[in-house]
């Protein structure tokens, strides 16, 4: 059974997608979401294979969008990830004011 997802506060945007990431990060390595650099390797947090299977698997479920397993190794920080599944799914930065 799959773990159920923290949902998006609002559309799909970089900047929602890089502000999940860091919180789920958070989450697993036990720290704060203001501790997690977005440049920062994922292996530096101490992530093994496990846990980043389960993200790339939150990450699929998130954009309802099949993703490569190995998403988070071949991308190996917060912005890199996000950088990728922005220009993948054509996502803008932020939401424009309405």
């Amino acid at each position: 059974m799959f773990k159920k997802i923290r949902p998006l506060n609002g559309p799909l945007t970089r900047q929602a997608l890089r502000d999940w990431l860091i919180s789920d990060l958070a989450v697993r390595v036990a720290l704060a979401p203001t501790e997690i650099d977005p440049d920062r390797a994922f292996e530096e947090y101490g992530l093994d294979s496990r846990v980043a299977l389960q993200v790339s698997g939150s990450l699929a479920r998130l954009v309802d969008r099949r993703l490569p397993p190995g998403l988070l190794y071949e991308h190996q920080t917060v912005n890199a990830v996000t950088h990728h599944l922005g220009e993948k799914l054509g996502l803008p930065e932020t939401t424009s004011p309405a």
